[in-house]
Order: C-alpha cells, then structure tokens, then sequence
C-alpha cells in the first residue's frame, strides 16, 4: 500500500489492541460510533466462542480526528481487551514469568511451531498469542475509516457467506453487473443488513439452515469447519490499479490482503477457477456501451452484461464490481485435538487446546470487507491523489465528467 499505511500491534490476550492508519486526506467525517458498528459485525455469526461473549469491542480515536473530521495526519486507534484482567499475571511485560504456565504443544495448522522455530521461543505463547484472529479487530478499525471513505464517494462494499463445509448457498455477487435487471436485484445498501440479519450471514434461507446444521455437528464432534465468503465493491471507478507492474495490479493487491487474513486459504477473482475448464468464450465479458449507463463512469458509458472476471481485467478495474472469493479452512484448535510433539520432551502428545471458534467464516466475511476497504481506498487515492477530501472530490468530478 503505497498512500494508505497502516499497522497494527496487540496480543490476543494483552492488555489492548493498536492501530496506526497513516494517508487519510484531511477533511472525512468519522466517528467512534461508526467503527464501533463495524466491530460489532465482526463479532457475530453462528459457531463463535466464548471470548466474543466477554469482549465489547470499541475503538478509540487517539489522534488524527479533531471535531469528528480527519486531519491528515495519522489516525491512531486502542481497542482495549476485556478478558485482560484474567491475563494480567500471565502476559504481563515486566517479570521474568516464573512460575507461569508454558505451551509447549503446538497445534497442527497453527503458527505455533514454525513461529518457534523461528523466533526461538521455548514457550508458544509467545507466538500464538499475536498470530491469533484477535489481531482483526484492528483491521476492522482502520476498515472503517477506510470504508467511510470510499462510500463519500458512493462506492459500497459488502459481503455473505456461500458456503460451509458441504452446505452452499445459490446467491452470488457475481451476478451484480452493470446490465443485470435491477428489479430483480437486492438494493446494494441492503446486501449487508440482509446477510447480517442470518446467523451465518448467508442470503440463501434454505442453506443457511444447512450450514447451521453443519456447525452443530462439528460442535457435537467436537469439530471445527471452514467455508468461503464473497466479497463485493459496488461503483468503482475504471483505472484503479495498473498493468505496468506486477505489485500493481488490482487483483494481485487484493489476494494478498485477503491471503493476510488468519485462516484464509484461497482467493480468487470473479469466476476463478470456474473459468478454467470452460471455453474462452464463456469466460469473459463482452462489452457494450450506453450514453446513459449509470455508474461511476457513466460519461463514458461502457458496461458489461456479465461480470465474470470479477470487475477486474489486466490488474485494472474496469467498472463493473469488484468481486473476490475468499476460502477460510476450518480453525487449528480442536476440541478433539489432532496428534502433536511436545517441543520440550519430543514426545508424542494430543495437540494444546486453546479457546477458539466452531466456525468463524461469518465474522472472516466483515473482515474481508475492511481489507478491500483498506486496497482500495489505497488505488483511490494512488489514481486521484489529494491531501484533503475537497480536493479529491474536485478531481473525481473532472473524471466523471470525462
């Protein structure tokens, strides 16, 4: 990301979380209620812990934000951990953590092993506790902003689940090209409060019960099981993103952020792997043109009847939505744990058992969200530049006008 920098810092069960976002042009309204909407989504959804029962996540605006209005300068964000009092001797900073308890039993699947082999560690804690999910909440945070951003300029970006485990859904995101019937269409601002309003974020009735089922049995199992989630951006402008090199193009930037996702597994673009055992002329989309076509390039007019490559041609966004799906395998920890060594003794032992999820995937969905948020509010500016939101709306009238 080369205009929108952002980090983030915390352990899972730490005393907080922080986030530094840094590129955000002067002049954006936001407040902490806003982010605190987008927190709150990312800890719903069938098959959750007990930790989303005890955490209430709330971002704090520590600078950048003066009068509800962005700066300029960088935006930094705590979120604190409720579950920290029960954690305060275990993960403190100070002390030499005598006579704390040491995980020396990595999960299969997890950063456990590998990240102690690399960093030296002798206790896993000290790796799994930062490669552990909770690092998202930040994303989410600085999602938002990014977020807020993007819908000043009437681009929205929403999400569902397709599938878990065997169970999938009928609907697609693919299908909402520029051509399609509207009347037989979802309203783009009601895609989220729909899928929201399903324990599994699914806009499918039928599989969202089958899903469902499926998390319970894995909870019965004392299982875990994965799934795929679509994420979709409505109103991009043609041009972001560029051909010219390889950490450029559009969708290469946007499988990287989905892949940095804990979990995740698999991204593609449009119809992906679909259009790979299909003929060439099934897999792309013809282009048309309408004076009055009515999107973000509406000057321009061109427009597609479908939208198989995912919005996305040569690296570049060519203004149909930007659509990606996302494949999150099932979590590390099991109830039931798999086979593992103990690091200390090398002896053959069942797995550590941590405090984890059935199912996240309704929750990994949010979090896709906040990520293309973050990619492409960057290419945003990256193609219209500007230090303050007046001066970027100027520019995107000149480009709407053509």
């Amino acid at each position: 990301m080369s205009n929108l920098r952002y980090l983030t810092a915390g352990e899972s069960h730490g005393e907080a979380l922080t986030a530094i976002l840094e590129g955000m042009p002067s002049g954006l309204a936001i407040n902490e209620a806003y982010i605190a909407a987008q927190l709150y989504r990312r800890q719903q959804g069938y098959g959750r812990g007990g930790r989303m029962r005890i955490e209430k996540d709330f971002a704090k605006i520590s600078s950048g934000v003066r009068f509800g209005k962005t700066l300029g300068s960088p935006i930094s964000l705590r979120i604190d951990n409720l579950d920290w009092k029960n954690w305060q001797q275990k993960m403190r900073v100070d002390g030499d953590g005598e006579g704390q308890p040491v995980v020396t039993v990595p999960r299969p699947g997890h950063a456990d092993l590998p990240g102690a082999i690399k960093y030296q560690h002798d206790d896993l804690r000290n790796v799994l506790e930062r490669a552990s999910a909770r690092e998202t909440t930040t994303r989410v945070a600085v999602g938002a902003i990014a977020r807020r951003f993007l819908e000043s300029f009437d681009i929205f970006i929403a999400s569902h689940v397709i599938q878990i485990h065997d169970a999938e859904s009928n609907f697609s995101l693919i299908e909402y090209a520029s051509g399609a019937d509207a009347s037989a269409l979802i309203p783009i601002q009601e895609i989220n409060n729909r899928a929201d309003a399903s324990p599994v974020r699914c806009l499918d009735e039928a599989a969202a019960q089958k899903m469902i089922a499926r998390i319970d049995e894995a909870k019965e199992k004392k299982d875990t099981v994965g799934g795929i989630f679509e994420v979709a951006a409505f109103n991009v402008p043609t041009g972001l993103g560029s051909h010219v090199q390889w950490d450029r193009r559009l969708d290469a930037r946007l499988s990287v952020a989905m892949m940095s996702i804990q979990a995740i597994k698999g991204v593609e673009v449009g119809q992906g792997f679909h259009v790979a055992g299909v003929w060439g002329s099934a897999a792309h989309d013809e282009i048309y043109f309408d004076k009055l076509s009515n999107n973000f390039d509406n000057a321009r007019g061109f427009f597609r009847k479908t939208n198989r490559a995912g919005g996305i041609e040569g690296g570049i966004s060519n203004g149909e939505p930007v659509v990606v799906r996302v494949a999150m395998k099932p979590l590390s920890t099991l109830m039931r744990p798999l086979a593992s060594v103990d690091i200390k003794t090398k002896e053959a032992v069942e797995a550590h058992i941590e405090r984890s999820d059935v199912c996240a995937v309704p929750a990994a969905g949010v979090i896709g969200e906040a990520m293309m948020a973050l990619v492409l509010a960057d290419a945003f500016l990256e193609k219209f530049g500007g230090d303050s939101m007046k001066e970027i709306e100027e520019r995107v009238e000149r480009w709407r006008q053509g």
